[in-house]
C-alpha cells in the first residue's frame, strides 16, 4: 500500500508544493476522521482513501479532486457535515465530497424503479461537477482490486454493478485503462474460472506471437525510421473480458479472436498520422473497410485516431492504431488526460466539453422522461454508443449512434425539422424515413408544412432525443385531441338530457367538477376522449347538481356520435374486424385508447353491449379522406402473371396494397389474402368486382373478423 510521503513525492511532479500541502492535510483530516476504522481486510480504514488518490494522481488530477479523494467516505462512515469540510478547504471539496457521498448508495437491482434512482443520482451528481464520476471510479477501482476480502455474495453484488453501471460509464468518458481494469476484474469475479481458462490461454498465445510481431513491428519501425518520421511501434494488448466479449457476440473460437495481431504507432503530430497511414499501406496490403479516422472526426468522449487493417507477413491479419502522444494519453484516460492544462479548453473538441455536453443531455432526458423505464432505456443506449457520421446537405457533420435512422438523423438536426420530416434523400436518392443510416452518407431532409409525427415512427427510431420528442409530441397531440372529442361526447350527452354545456352557470359547473373529482372541465373532457370516464355519467352528475330536473333515463335513446376517421388518436378501428365506412358499427371506450370503433357483427362487441356505460352507437359522418384498411381473400387458378394481373387490377381502382400472404392450395389453386387501403364500403365493392372479372379468379370475398383471419394462417 502506498504511503503519504510516496503519494506526496508523486503529485510533487506536476503540483507546486502549496497544493500538494493541501492534499496533505487532507490525508490527516481523513486518519482523525477514520481513527479506529478498519476495511474488512483488516487494513486500517485510510489505506483505501489513499489508494484513491494515488490512482487520481496517474491520471494527474487537481488538488481539489485529489482532496476529495482522501475525504471521499467521511461524511457517511464519521458523520462529518459538509459544511465542516468547507470551512476546512474550500466549497469546490466540500461539493466534491458530498457528490461522491451521494453515489455511495448506488447499487443495481432487479427492480426498474430503483434502478432509474440509482442512474438519477449519478446524473445529478455528474451534472454539477464532471470530477465527481471520476473521484468515484477511482473509489470504484481499489474497491475491485480488494474485493476478495467480502463474503461471496457482496463481490458478486458489486463486480455486476461495475460491469452494469461503473465500468460503461469509464468508457463513455474515454478512460479506458479504468474501463478495462474495472471489467477485468469484475469478470474475474463472477466467473473466475473462465477468467483462468482465458487467461491462461492468451499467455500460451502470446508466447507464440512474439517473434512474428516483434518481425512485424521491425519492420514498420525500419520504414518509418527511412522516411524521416520518428514513432514508436508497439503490439497492443487485448483485455480478457474483451476477448471473453468478442467470443460470445460473435460466436467465434478463441483461436479466430486471437489470430488478428494489434500494433500501436504513435508519432509525433497529426501531420505523421496520415503519412505513417500512407507509408503502412504500401509496405502491406491494406483492408477494405478497415480505414476509419478519428483524428478529422473525434468519437464523441474525444478519442482521436487514425484505424486501419492490413495484411502482413505470412498473410496475418494486422490492425493499426495511429496517433500523437497527446492522443494517446487522451485515449487512455480520457476525460481525466492532462486535467490541470486541459480543464480551460473552451475548443468544441475539448474532452471536458464534450462529457459535460453529454451529462446535460441525460439530465435533460431525467426531467423530460414521465416513466422510469424510458429513462433507464434512453440512459442505456446513450452509454453503449457506436458512433458513425453522417452529413448534412451543406457538410455539417452530425455525429450519430450506430443503427440510426434518417428519423434520427432529422431529430438530430433540429426537433422541429424531425416534426415536419415527411421523407429523406440518402446521397440525393429518396430512401424510407426508417433507412439505417452507414457513416460517410448525405442525408436530406424533405419536410412539410404541418407536422407529419406519427405513432408508427416509434417502430425505427432509436436514439432517445428522437424516441422522446416523437412520445411528447404525440403526448400532447392526443392531450389536445382528447379534450375536443371529449366536449363532443359530453356535449352530446347532456342533449341527450336537453341541457347545453355552453348554458350552465359557471359557478354551478365549477360546484359539479368538484363534486365528481375533476379539478378542471378540460382535465374532464380529457379524461372523457380517452375512455377513462363515461360522458353519460359525467352528464348525469352535472345534470344532478345544477338542479335541472333533467335527471338521467337510462331508457333515453342516445343519439349515435358521428365519426369521419378525422379524429385523430383518439378514436381507434378495431383490428380484430377492420371496420371501414359504410360498415354497420359500434364504439365501446377503453383506458387510454379512447373509442374504440367495431363492425357492429363483431363477436368482440358482444360483451360490451351488456354495460350501456362502456358501449356508445356510432354512425359514419362525411368522408375526410382517410383510407381505412379492409382485408380480402382471392382464390384463383396457377397462372403464369397471374400476380401482376391481379397486382395492376388492383392499382387501376386507385388503391395501395399494404401486405400480401400467398397459400399453394391443392389442384392449381392460389390462395391470396391481401390488405387493401380503401375509402369505404363502396370503394371496397368497385375492387372486388374488378378482380372477379379476371378470368383466372375463382371466388373474392372480404375477411371480417379474427376468427376467419386465424384460420387462414392455420390454413
Amino acid at each position: 500500500m502506498e504511503s503519504i510521503g510516496a503519494l506526496s513525492k508523486k503529485l510533487s511532479d506536476y503540483l507546486d508544493p502549496k497544493k500538494v500541502k493541501q492534499v496533505n492535510k487532507a490525508y490527516d483530516f481523513a486518519c482523525e476522521a477514520h481513527s479506529g476504522q478498519y476495511r474488512s481486510s483488516g487494513d486500517p480504514y485510510v489505506t483505501h482513501p489513499i489508494a484513491v488518490a494515488s490512482i487520481l494522481g496517474n491520471f494527474r488530477m487537481d488538488e481539489d479532486s485529489l482532496s476529495a479523494a482522501m475525504l471521499h467516505d467521511v461524511m457517511e462512515d464519521s458523520g462529518i457535515p459538509k459544511s465542516v469540510i468547507e470551512k476546512k478547504f474550500n466549497k469546490q471539496v466540500a461539493d466534491l465530497v458530498d457528490g461522491v457521498s451521494k453515489l455511495n448508495t448506488l447499487s443495481i437491482s432487479s427492480k426498474t424503479e430503483s434502478q432509474a434512482e440509482n442512474l438519477q443520482k449519478m446524473v445529478l451528481a455528474m451534472s454539477k461537477d464532471i470530477r465527481v464520476i471520476v473521484v468515484k471510479l477511482a473509489d470504484r477501482l481499489h474497491n475491485m482490486r480488494t474485493l476478495l476480502y467480502l463474503d461471496r455474495d457482496k463481490q458478486l453484488r458489486i463486480a455486476k454493478e461495475t460491469l452494469e453501471i461503473y465500468a460503461p460509464i469509464a468508457h463513455r468518458i474515454g478512460m479506458n485503462n479504468l474501463y478495462r481494469e474495472l471489467e477485468d476484474l469484475a469478470f474475474k469475479t463472477i466467473y473466475p474460472t473462465r477468467y483462468e481458462r482465458l487467461t491462461a490461454a492468451v499467455k500460451k498465445n502470446r508466447g507464440g506471437q512474439k517473434r512474428i510481431l516483434k518481425k512485424i513491428q521491425k519492420e514498420m519501425s525500419d520504414r518509418l525510421l527511412n522516411e524521416g518520421i520518428a514513432s514508436l511501434v508497439e503490439g497492443r494488448e487485448k483485455h480478457i473480458y474483451s476477448i471473453y466479449r468478442k467470443m460470445k457476440e460473435r460466436q467465434r473460437s478463441f483461436e479466430e479472436i486471437m489470430d488478428v495481431y494489434a500494433i500501436k504507432i504513435i508519432v509525433d503530430n497529426a501531420e505523421n498520422c496520415y503519412r505513417t497511414l500512407g507509408h503502412i499501406h504500401n509496405l502491406y496490403k491494406p483492408v477494405r473497410g478497415r480505414f476509419k479516422d478519428y483524428i478529422a472526426i473525434p468519437k464523441s468522449n474525444g478519442y482521436q485516431s487514425i484505424h486501419t487493417g492490413v495484411i502482413a507477413l505470412q498473410g496475418i491479419p494486422v490492425e493499426i492504431q495511429i496517433k500523437t502522444q497527446e492522443m494517446n494519453d487522451m485515449a487512455e484516460n480520457g476525460i481525466a488526460s492532462h486535467w490541470l492544462y486541459k480543464s480551460g479548453d473552451k475548443s468544441d473538441t475539448s474532452p471536458q466539453i464534450k462529457a459535460r455536453r453529454w451529462v446535460a443531455g441525460l439530465l435533460e432526458m431525467r426531467e423530460n422522461y414521465e416513466t422510469t423505464e424510458e429513462f433507464i432505456d434512453s440512459v442505456k443506449t446513450d452509454i453503449f454508443p457506436d458512433e458513425i457520421y453522417v452529413f448534412t446537405p451543406q457538410g455539417e457533420i452530425i455525429e450519430m449512434s450506430g443503427g440510426s435512422t434518417a428519423i434520427d438523423f432529422a431529430y438530430a438536426v433540429h426537433t422541429d425539422i424531425g416534426h415536419h420530416c415527411k421523407a429523406c434523400r440518402i446521397n440525393k436518392k429518396l430512401a424510407p424515413l426508417s433507412a439505417p443510416l452507414e457513416s460517410g452518407q448525405t442525408i436530406e431532409i424533405l419536410r412539410d408544412k404541418i407536422p407529419q409525427t406519427s405513432p408508427a415512427w416509434l417502430n425505427f427510431a432509436t436514439t432517445p432525443k428522437a424516441r422522446h420528442s416523437i412520445r411528447n409530441y404525440l403526448g400532447n397531440l392526443k392531450s389536445s385531441e382528447a379534450r375536443k372529442f371529449g366536449k363532443k361526447l359530453l356535449e352530446q350527452s347532456l342533449e341527450n338530457l336537453n341541457i347545453k354545456l355552453k348554458n350552465i352557470d359557471k359557478d354551478k359547473l365549477r360546484g359539479a367538477l368538484d363534486s365528481i373529482g375533476g379539478r378542471s372541465l378540460n382535465r374532464i373532457l380529457k379524461e372523457i376522449g380517452l375512455g377513462i370516464r363515461v360522458a353519460n355519467i359525467v352528464a348525469q352528475q352535472i345534470a344532478g347538481f345544477v338542479n335541472l330536473d333533467k335527471e338521467f333515463d337510462s331508457d333515453t335513446t342516445t343519439v349515435p356520435l358521428e365519426i369521419t376517421g378525422s379524429e385523430g388518436l383518439v378514436v381507434n378501428y378495431a383490428r380484430c374486424c377492420r371496420p371501414i365506412p359504410g360498415d354497420s358499427v359500434m364504439g365501446h371506450f377503453s383506458a387510454e385508447r379512447g373509442l374504440v370503433v367495431h363492425q357492429d357483427r363483431c363477436k368482440n362487441i358482444l360483451s360490451f353491449r351488456k354495460n350501456p356505460e362502456q358501449c356508445f352507437p356510432v354512425n359514419w359522418g362525411e368522408s375526410s379522406g382517410k383510407f381505412f384498411t379492409a382485408q380480402i381473400k382471392i382464390v384463383a387458378n396457377d397462372e403464369p402473371g397471374l400476380l401482376a394481373n391481379l397486382a395492376s387490377s388492383i392499382t387501376e381502382s386507385k388503391t395501395n396494397i399494404s401486405s400480401i400472404q400467398t397459400t399453394d392450395l391443392n389442384s392449381g389453386l392460389h390462395e391470396f389474402v391481401l390488405d387493401l387501403e380503401v375509402s369505404d364500403r363502396l370503394h371496397l365493392s368497385k375492387i372486388i368486382k374488378r378482380i372477379k372479372a379476371l378470368k383466372s379468379v375463382v371466388s373474392v370475398t372480404r375477411i371480417h373478423d379474427q376468427e376467419e383471419r386465424q384460420a387462414k394462417v392455420l390454413h
